[in-house]
């Protein structure tokens, strides 16, 4: 059996139910000659490790304690005793003990450590254990958003980093464009539905509802984050658009993309209680949207919150696109995204998909460390 060891960073929906993952695949792995070994979990305050990070890594029973436990909004830390093979680092030790493991494991039988957090701290930590032969996975966007040279240097080992839940979740975004890349054939253009939560929002606007009662109704069914506008900004769009672009090459920073928010700035956190941002300032925005729906309706196009990375810029924002494109046909939560080469000129290569969801991005987690296999003793 090959053995694959891993650090899980985060203990959110994603983190756990990638653990959830690992443990009901345990008999598909086992046939096809792998077993993941979790040798650390962390959350944001401490980090257990397995006593024997070299054999067996933590039973199955005890990540089932660790999910239920976190479920519950409890820390690692409560978990101690539950366990009589693990050993319990604070925050400031925690960093110490993964980079020990990494220079203990990265050059031998192989270690990943998998950035499930929505941490922007996690950084220094990664670009230390990829020097030192570990691989990384990522679901985490920040570490691959941050400062160009930081990026660069995680980077480097492109080879033991995979990272394609960054974008679209499970759906096979960064190996297509990477696998397009790679064949030597350029791509000109990407055009992508990116936020599972805008393309609700414009898909329901086309059918000439209201963009508050829209945001409202998103809400309640778990489509937003817990502050709407946390999606509304386009941010998270952004970052999702640097990751492609800086695949492509491009030497730029989530300051140089131009972002469209849907909502003013006056009705922005700093500015504006969530409460009241939906109660009033969201009926403010009804009637602009509205026009540009009937606008675009008359030239017989839809509105769609795209990333457009195209002659060296990346821009984020609200385009009227034609009803029969690949994107005008999008509806609901699903992502989209088309890439243009020369040899996908006329008819751009698409990927379509659920983009979203703890479940679909675990998925891809566990899809990314598997691929990983052949790095590992």
């Amino acid at each position: 059996m090959k053995s694959i060891p891993i650090i899980l960073l985060g203990c959110g929906g994603v983190g756990r139910q990638l653990l959830q993952h690992i443990i009901s695949c345990r008999s598909i792995h086992s046939k096809q000659g792998i077993v993941i070994k979790v040798v650390g979990v962390s959350d944001s305050t401490s980090l257990l490790v397995s006593d024997d990070i070299m054999l067996t890594g933590m039973e199955d029973e005890f990540l089932t304690a660790i999910c239920h436990a976190k479920s519950a909004g409890s820390p690692l830390k409560f978990l101690l005793n539950q366990s009589g093979h693990c050993q319990l680092f604070t925050e400031k030790e925690a960093v110490e003990k993964i980079v020990a493991i990494a220079s203990s494991l990265g050059g031998t039988t192989g270690l990943a450590v998998v950035d499930c957090s929505a941490s922007g701290e996690t950084i220094d930590v990664l670009k230390q254990v990829s020097s030192l032969g570990s691989c990384v996975v990522l679901a985490n966007k920040k570490p691959l958003t941050c400062a160009i040279e930081d990026f660069e240097k995680l980077a480097f080992h492109f080879r033991r980093i995979r990272f394609e839940s960054t974008v679209g979740a499970g759906l096979p975004v960064i190996a297509s464009v990477t696998r397009v890349i790679s064949s030597g054939d350029p791509i000109s253009r990407i055009v992508g539905s990116l936020s599972g939560t805008l393309g609700y929002v414009m898909s329901e606007l086309e059918d000439g509802k209201a963009f508050s009662e829209i945001v409202r109704a998103a809400k309640s069914l778990g489509y937003t984050e817990p502050d709407p506008r946390d999606d509304l900004s386009g941010m998270d769009v952004a970052r999702k658009g640097l990751i492609l672009a800086r695949l492509l090459g491009w030497r730029i920073n989530l300051t140089d993309i131009k972002i469209e928010s849907l909502y003013l700035s006056e009705f922005g956190p700093d500015s504006m209680s969530m409460e009241d941002f939906l109660a009033k300032g969201l009926s403010q925005l009804d009637e602009k949207l509205k026009e540009r729906v009937a606008i675009a309706s008359l030239k017989g196009n839809v509105l769609r919150y795209v990333c457009v990375i195209q002659d060296s810029r990346c821009n984020v924002g609200i385009q009227e696109l034609p009803k029969d494109s690949a994107l005008g046909r999008l509806r609901g939560s699903d992502n989209v995204v088309e890439i243009y080469s020369r040899c996908y000129e006329k008819s751009p290569l698409v990927i379509q998909g659920a983009g979203a969801g703890n479940d679909t991005t675990a998925a891809g987690v566990l899809a990314d460390i598997i691929d990983l296999q052949d790095l590992f003793a």
